[in-house]
């Protein structure tokens, strides 16, 4: 799911950015990981970086739908 970063903890603050056709790359997601009600949501978490084990807190985006889960995450921007 989430490349290059694992989550510590509980993602908290979360919030849906985006539902459905108004998300920028539904037809990649449907074609990609299969129809669902797609969301884009954004939270805060602690995150360890794999490539250097440092964990800090940061902002993280990624999509989801019902059934088929948490898909593309990314870190946006650190918050410590």
């Amino acid at each position: 799911m989430l490349e290059g970063f694992k989550i510590i903890g509980k993602i908290e603050q979360i919030e849906i950015i985006a539902v459905g056709s108004s998300i920028r790359i539904f037809p990649f997601l449907n074609k990609q990981f299969g129809k669902g009600r797609w969301r884009k949501l954004k939270g805060v978490a602690m995150v360890e970086r794999i490539s250097n084990g440092r964990v800090r807190l940061a902002e993280v985006h990624w999509y989801e739908a019902h059934g088929i889960g948490k898909r593309n995450g990314k870190i946006k921007r650190w918050l410590d």
